[in-house]
């Protein structure tokens, strides 16, 4: 009891009492509480984090999608329409854990001083998650701390703290700051239910140019497999396609063409997984994989798994949900008319050209590194990361001996690409079904994240110009070394087990806006710039 009424006392402390209520602090910290003391201990334990938010379960939906009995396709029968985002939040923290920011300036540097500072929160049971110093302008003025420290700023036992920081010899001042405010991010795996608005709607790419413009029974096939990509959220089974024989056809034609050009110039790591992906996950020319059968295994190998989506993506949202190892995948197929064109992702890019090498450590480790830099990004990182991306995990090359070998999705995906970025000597039709007609084959350079960061590239041809890694290790450790250059408003930590987000500063998030429209026009207005630049 007497160790709480000391630390309850605010009067200035002498070298004496501040000995004395660190003795308290300790006694505090120790001895369990009593009844009495109890009112205390609760303003003490005030500044900690909340509890959960339990909201309303939802129980998991399984859709199979195929042909009725009259050969008409099967009406979707899965997460309810006005199920909404909000409701699949059943263990989704409401708010990120309480922080403070506060700023401690010094009149001189002194030795000693930042050990003084730091035994205060040491003795008062308080962790320090970020610490940086600055000088100021004139040699004579002692430095400042600004420290951001587990707690909640309107606490008394802060106060304390802050207090008992503040008559430290040689600290001037001690301000509060506000949380910094950062752009919206997902803190929990749950919040990318929030993340599902794509640039396209889901069907938009179909217009005249697209080889299904004129089927019918093509575009309502993909509206239906659309509208299931749509009511998914988490905790929901993902839905299972019965593919139809055209379908099915498609695939198996994509699927034959692209194993005989695997077995020339994909990557060894590739080539490893596809046999387990045939053994465990369906994968088989007259077969197409299922979803959740593909994401059971990755979660067992890597910790990734997939989630339907019904379009294209902003970049923002598509590399937030890589930071909680989910990856967004199309569940509709290419139109059968020319199974070896598509003019926007199908299930043949996701799963033949994405998938395998999630399965690898190394490549999924990566790829979540690039996730974690996107959390509250700035929109020109996300362009830089964005460019990153689609030179690494799209069209990224490896070299094993002599010889180049392809890892990215884009590049596993196209037979002509294969060819055009791995063979010493594209033929003429390759370049030709590329666009590059006019150039023998393509640039291909060491891979530098900065330099593939500011690499402006088309996205309806051949690539002019890729970038070569010399294994996924090496890739993976030049990766790291980009994202630790960016300017972070904090260092995000995923906590696998519950799929949370920590951060290591006092931030507030920013109201979440959709970043469709937004990042669509800011990654236009980028490469236009870059374009101009490589111009002049």
């Amino acid at each position: 009891f007497l160790a709480q009424v000391v630390l309850a006392w605010e009067v200035p402390l002498g070298p004496c009492a501040m000995a004395l209520r660190r003795l308290a602090a300790t006694v505090v910290r120790d001895c369990p509480p009593q009844p009495r003391r109890l009112a205390l201990t609760q303003r003490r334990a005030s500044h900690l984090s909340p509890p959960l938010a339990l909201g309303p379960l939802r129980r998991p939906q399984h859709t199979l999608l195929g042909l009725d009995a009259q050969g008409q396709p099967r009406r979707c029968s899965g997460a309810g329409e006005g199920g909404g985002a909000e409701a699949s939040r059943a263990l989704s923290r409401e708010d990120l854990e309480p922080k403070v920011f506060a700023v401690v300036e010094v009149t001189s540097d002194s030795p000693g001083i930042l050990a003084s500072l730091l035994k205060v929160f040491s003795d008062a049971g308080i962790n320090i998650t970020h610490i940086e110093s600055r000088f100021k302008s004139f040699a004579g003025d002692g430095p400042a701390f600004f420290i951001d420290f587990e707690g909640k700023a309107d606490s008394d036992f802060v106060r304390q703290v802050l207090k008992d920081v503040k008559s430290i010899r040689g600290v001037s001042r001690v301000t509060v700051m506000p949380p910094r405010e950062v752009p919206w991010f997902p803190l929990n795996v749950r919040d990318l239910d929030l993340t599902i608005d794509t640039l396209d709607g889901g069907t938009a790419l179909i217009n005249e140019d697209h080889p299904g413009f004129s089927d019918m029974a093509y575009r309502k096939r993909r509206e239906d497999i659309v509208r299931l990509a749509k009511q998914f959220r988490h905790g929901d089974r993902i839905p299972r396609i019965e593919y139809f024989d055209k379908e099915v056809e498609t695939w198996r034609a994509v699927y034959e063409r692209l194993q005989e050009c695997h077995e020339r110039w994909a990557c060894r790591e590739f080539l490893e997984m596809m046999p387990q992906m045939e053994r465990y996950c369906g994968y088989a020319p007259g077969n197409v994989p299922q979803l959740a059968d593909i994401s059971e295994f990755l979660q067992q190998r890597t910790g990734f798994t997939l989630r339907p989506i019904s379009g294209l993506l902003s970049a923002r949202d598509f590399l937030n949900a890589l930071a909680f190892r989910v990856f967004y995948s199309t569940q509709y197929i290419r139109h059968h008319g020319n199974p070896f064109y598509t003019p926007e992702p199908d299930i043949c890019h996701e799963l033949i050209g994405h998938v395998p090498l999630f399965a690898n450590p190394a490549f999924a480790d990566f790829s979540q590194e690039i996730g974690l830099a996107s959390l509250a990004a700035s929109d020109e990182d996300i362009n830089r990361l964005a460019a990153v991306y689609w030179f690494t995990v799209e069209f990224g090359l490896l070299r094993e001996g002599e010889d180049v070998k392809a890892f990215g999705a884009g590049i596993l995906s196209s037979f002509g690409e294969m060819e055009w970025s791995c063979a010493a000597r594209p033929s003429p039709t390759c370049r030709e079904m590329g666009s590059m007609a006019d150039l023998e084959r393509p640039s291909i350079v060491p891979l530098e994240p900065l330099a593939a960061s500011r690499q402006a590239y088309p996205i309806t041809t051949y690539q002019p110009l890729y970038f070569c890694a010399d294994s996924l290790q090496g890739a993976k450790a030049k990766i790291e070394q980009f994202c630790d250059t960016l300017m972070r408003p904090f260092f995000p930590q995923y906590d696998p087990l519950t799929q949370n987000i920590r951060v290591t500063k006092a931030v507030r998030r920013a109201p979440r806006v959709s970043t469709v429209e937004l990042q669509a026009a800011k990654q236009q207005d980028y490469f236009e710039k870059q374009q101009r630049v490589a111009e002049d």
